[in-house]
């Protein structure tokens, strides 16, 4: 496969000929007002290959999104415990955070990340994990997300993460 075969975008975002606007660019913000029509936030998620990678899905509650990272043998680090990757984590709390910038802020581009900072709070064992973010907008530009992911019990964090994003 060479690289004019499936085009994508700085970040990863795999475009489709639906997905494009008339200049052949990804056209992000119809992906985001499909899947807000549909009321399926899964379609956005069908255009990253790390979430697909992953098994990532979301559901929608009322105006919050919550993020699954279902039990994946991929996506273990430590078999002896067995527990999570690190980095699946962080990819995955990372990834929850564009999905809820691009759905709540209505952005038209895929958002940026200027920095992001996680706290491992205690391991990810291999079973279902979830991940909620709170957008906290600072001027016009830039966007911080604070995302919690926990497994069992909301209350029991395994790891949680703020972000700073470039918006449009």
């Amino acid at each position: 496969m060479t690289m004019h075969d499936e085009p994508k975008s700085a970040v990863g975002i795999e475009q489709d000929d639906s997905a494009h606007d008339e200049t052949g660019k990804l056209d992000v913000k119809s992906i985001v007002k499909k899947a807000k029509e549909l009321n399926d936030f899964g379609h956005l998620l069908e255009h990253v290959p790390y979430a697909k990678f992953i098994g990532m899905a979301v559901e929608r509650f009322g105006d919050e999104l919550v993020f699954k990272l279902p039990a994946k043998d991929d996506n273990i680090g430590n078999p002896i415990l067995p527990a999570l990757h690190g980095g699946v984590i962080a990819g995955f709390m990372e990834m929850s955070a564009i999905v809820q910038l691009m759905v709540f802020m209505q952005t038209s581009k895929v958002p940026k990340v200027v920095d992001f900072s996680i706290d491992y709070l205690r391991a990810g064992y291999h079973k279902d994990s979830f991940a909620e973010c709170k957008i906290t907008r600072q001027g016009r530009r830039v966007a911080n997300v604070n995302i919690n992911c926990w497994q069992t019990n909301r209350k029991h964090l395994i790891a949680t993460a703020r972000a700073h994003f470039l918006i449009d």
